[in-house]
């Protein structure tokens, strides 16, 4: 309800503290990995040819309950109706995300997830939330569920897969508002991987204004500034 932060009260918070919960269990999940990190490598296999949706089904990588809090505000903030994300995994984000909408009144979080499973635990999560009026979570590609998402956007975290942030933001460009913001998370853990994607936001050329926050492990804060850049057509 406007005026209100349900991330405080029932039936939000318990649902998150059980996930933030069962994600900092990552670190006892992750050495399972190591053969078949091992075996990729030996095979010369990319970390992504590796990290595939399947190998990392029962891993969370979230963000932390500080970036969830951020996106939580900069939807109220904004007066956000669409927000979209990409990587929804087991729906901590996209909890975050719908609550702030819900407090605003109105609006929806379009997610997507390409592994099954999460794809699952995510909408089971988000209804015990009692936030399904404000989600939907797409099961697939997101370069295929996102491609008729509608706008204008108000806001966009990308949080799946490193290689795709920037095909991803470009697929969804066309639908910004000016003005909406583009959260992009891990910057300084895959520095390398994404460098292309934040040097295409902090170049001045492309429509936005970005700079990378010391929130989590890096959050590249980005603002759609489109007189800086190409036209944008939102019809």
């Amino acid at each position: 309800m406007a005026g209100s932060n349900s991330l405080k009260v029932d039936p939000i918070r318990p649902v998150l503290d059980r996930l933030h919960a069962s994600a900092r269990r990552d670190w006892f999940r992750f050495p399972r990995l190591i053969p078949l990190f091992a075996k990729g490598l030996v095979k010369r296999k990319t970390l992504f040819e590796i990290m595939t949706p399947e190998a990392m089904k029962a891993c969370y990588i979230p963000v932390s309950r500080e970036q969830g809090e951020l996106l939580y505000l900069m939807v109220r903030a904004l007066r956000a109706k669409v927000v979209i994300e990409f990587g929804t995994s087991f729906g901590i984000s996209t909890i975050y995300l719908a609550a702030g909408l819900r407090d605003n009144g109105e609006g929806i979080v379009i997610g997507t997830e390409i592994e099954p499973s999460k794809h699952a635990a995510a909408i089971s999560n988000l209804k015990e939330a009692g936030l399904e009026r404000h989600s939907e979570v797409r099961l697939g590609d997101a370069l295929q569920t996102l491609r008729d998402v509608p706008g204008p956007v108000d806001l966009v975290l990308l949080d799946g897969w490193k290689d795709l942030y920037l095909p991803v933001l470009q697929l969804i460009q066309p639908r910004l508002r000016p003005g909406a913001v583009v959260f992009a998370d891990n910057i300084f853990t895959f520095r390398k991987s994404l460098r292309p994607y934040v040097e295409y936001m902090q170049s001045g050329e492309n429509g936005f204004e970005s700079t990378t926050l010391h929130v989590g492990d890096g959050f590249e804060y980005s603002v759609f500034v489109p007189e800086i850049g190409p036209a944008t057509d939102l019809t």
